[in-house]
Parts: structure tokens; C-alpha cells; sequence
């Protein structure tokens, strides 16, 4: 491709959303440094800070999902539809894109549907196991629907499903060398096991819960923790910074020294997250959250586990294993070490760069339609 893409992306609400959306743009610079990206955004969600932030500009909608119970928010559901469909429309007609990214969240649905009725060509970025609403109710429209698990033909027309793996961020694809930085950036002390604990960007009530029962447990086993609790349970737990062993934050920045520094990982098992973890290499415990659809959290980490890769503890077991299985990772190197060895085999470090393979073959075919 010659001359440089003018591409728009969607994607957000979470860090699951946002971070293959920057990792998508951030390989389009790459390839083309003349490429003109636009994000869109819902307005009071976390896009609109972590976008700026990663050097993109971003234009947001009025745009919300739909609770499960009778809310103000869902009578206004349809008027916020409305308004972000005709908010797209315009922004499309001003920018005049080569192409429109979703890679789910709210407001990739109308952005992308407004795009694919004024023939844009549209490409989907699905992470999950189990698709959201938004990339169902887009995937008949769209041109290209790139997969990260196989078998999701029940969900989107086959003849359109390329299976690439996730994007990830690239500064995760080579740790080596960073762990003594990551040491020295989150003030950790030698001699001492670091469990790095992550519960998504927006929180976990459970996980946030069970490690504030364990804080004492975690001192006597000799373990320090850098804990993510999330945007929504920051100001509850930010006390427990006043432990030395102990460090809470309401978002890591620098992912990749946090998992640098880590010898072993407690995670959700998003799809992001999941694949992140495959190439970071570390010996890692899922914690799979029991609140998505179809459970799809259980059966992403579920497949690591049936490679030998990671351990899994559910939600309703925790009590009874959480300190049995902590202690037994913490105690046995050679876990540790054929846990690492055996996630590390299923990674697909190459998923974004054969994404926007597929981008460029979308706009080269629309550009030899003209």
C-alpha cells in the first residue's frame, strides 16, 4: 500500500477494549508514520484518558450499555443510540477514513455501523471466547472479523473470520532485561516473593477482597504484593499503602516492569489479559470472573490449564484453596518453572501485525474497486 491510511478506530469501556485498539494503531504508525488515526470513544469511560495518554485523539460519543435491571440509564438508552448514530455519521463525513477498527465496547457499535452504511470498508477485532453484543450485531456488516479462538462460526459468517490471536502491547513482547528497573520503579524488596495481583482495569470485588483478608497470611509466607484493585475500589483499599510488603494501585502505567518485576501472577482471565500473560511467561493462578457471558472467563483460562500452563481456583472455591495453592506455587520452583515454560508455548506474539495485514488488504481492495 503506497499512500497513507486514514483510519478510525472504536473500542473501549475496559482495558480489554482499549489496549488491541492502541496496539492496532500503534503497528498502522509503524508501518505508515503519514497515517492519519482517529479513536472514538464513549464520553465518561476510561478510553478518553487512556487514549490521549497513548498519543492518539479521540472523539466521544453519548453512549452507554444496557443494565440488567430497570434503570434512568436504559430509558435513555434509545436517545443516547440516536444521538451517537447521527454523532458518527458526522464524524465520518469530516474524517473520510480508509477504514473503520471495532474492537468492541459501546461505542464501536454505531461508529462502526454508520461506517459500514456510508461504505467504509469495517474490520472487527473480537478478543473473547464468547462475543460481545456489539461485535454480534456488527459481524454481518463487516468485511473481516479478526479471532483469537478457534470455532466462533456459530457466532459470525465463517467465509469472514480470520483467527489471529489478540493484540498486545509491544513493549510486552521482550521482558528480558527489565525486571531489575521493575524492581527499582515499584520499590521492591530483594529476598522476598512479588505476587503481582490483577483484577482489571476497572476492579475486582472479590479478588480486592480475599487479598485484604491475606494481607497477614502474604507477611508470614515472606510474599510482597503489587495490587491493582481497580478504578472503582482505589479509595477503599489505598490504606493498606502504609504496609511495607504491600503496594496498591488504582491502575499500572507500566505493565511490562510490573510483570517484569513479578515472580508469579493472580489474574482475571480476560481475553487480553490471557494472552499478555502467554507471552509475559510467568507462573500465573486465574481467578476467572463468574459474572461474564456464557462464563467465557472460565473456559479462556481453562484452556491454559488443560496445556499445563496455569493454575485455576473459582470464585466459590477460594476460601477453601486460595492459601493451600499459593503456598504450594510459592514453595516449588519447578511448578513455577514448567508453568512458565508451558504458557509461553501458547503465545501468539505475532496477532497484531497480522491484523493490520488484513487492514491493508481491505483498503488495497476498496482503493482497485475505485
Amino acid at each position: 500500500m503506497k499512500t497513507a491510511p486514514r483510519v478510525i478506530l472504536s473500542g473501549g469501556g475496559t482495558g480489554g477494549h482499549i489496549y488491541p485498539a492502541i496496539a492496532i494503531a500503534n503497528e498502522i504508525k509503524r508501518r505508515y508514520p503519514e497515517a492519519e488515526i482517529l479513536f472514538v470513544g464513549a464520553k465518561d469511560r476510561m478510553e478518553m484518558q487512556k487514549v490521549p495518554n497513548a498519543g492518539y485523539p479521540i472523539k466521544g460519543l453519548w453512549i452507554s450499555g444496557v443494565q440488567r435491571k430497570l434503570t434512568w440509564s436504559n430509558l435513555m438508552f434509545p436517545f443516547k443510540l440516536l444521538s451517537s448514530l447521527f454523532t458518527s455519521k458526522k464524524i465520518i463525513k469530516k474524517f473520510k477514513p480508509d477504514i473503520a477498527i471495532g474492537t468492541g465496547g459501546f461505542a464501536s457499535g454505531p461508529l462502526l455501523r454508520m461506517a459500514a452504511s456510508a461504505d467504509v470498508p469495517t474490520l472487527l477485532q473480537e478478543q473473547n471466547s464468547y462475543p460481545g453484543i456489539t461485535n454480534k450485531w456488527l459481524a454481518k456488516s463487516a468485511d473481516r472479523i479478526c479471532v483469537a479462538y478457534p470455532r466462533l462460526e456459530r457466532f459470525f459468517p465463517k467465509e469472514k473470520i480470520q483467527v489471529t490471536g489478540n493484540p498486545v502491547r509491544q513493549d510486552l513482547l521482550n521482558l528480558e532485561g527489565k525486571q531489575q528497573k521493575g524492581r527499582e520503579v515499584y520499590g521492591l524488596m530483594a529476598g522476598k516473593t512479588t505476587l503481582l495481583i490483577l483484577g482489571g482495569s476497572l476492579g475486582a470485588r472479590r479478588i480486592n477482597q480475599l487479598i485484604e483478608s491475606k494481607l497477614d497470611f502474604f507477611k508470614e509466607k515472606n510474599i510482597q504484593i503489587v495490587w491493582q484493585c481497580g478504578k472503582l475500589y482505589f479509595e477503599e483499599y489505598k490504606k493498606y499503602n502504609d504496609r511495607d510488603e504491600v503496594q496498591v494501585h488504582q491502575f499500572i502505567e507500566t505493565m511490562d516492569l510490573a510483570y517484569a518485576s513479578a515472580d508469579i501472577i493472580l489474574s482475571r482471565a480476560g481475553a487480553g489479559s490471557v494472552s499478555e500473560l502467554c507471552l509475559v511467561g510467568k507462573p500465573t493462578l486465574f481467578i476467572p470472573s463468574p459474572n461474564v457471558a456464557e462464563d467465557h472467563q472460565t473456559k479462556n483460562a481453562q484452556a491454559i490449564v488443560d496445556q499445563k500452563g496455569a493454575l485455576l481456583i473459582r470464585e466459590k472455591d477460594l476460601d477453601a484453596a486460595f492459601e493451600k495453592t499459593i503456598t504450594g506455587l510459592v514453595e516449588d520452583p519447578e511448578l513455577q518453572k514448567n508453568l512458565s515454560r508451558a504458557i509461553q508455548k501458547l503465545a501468539l506474539p505475532n496477532a497484531t501485525m497480522e491484523i493490520v495485514d488484513e487492514v491493508e488488504k481491505i483498503i488495497e481492495k476498496k482503493r482497485d474497486e475505485k
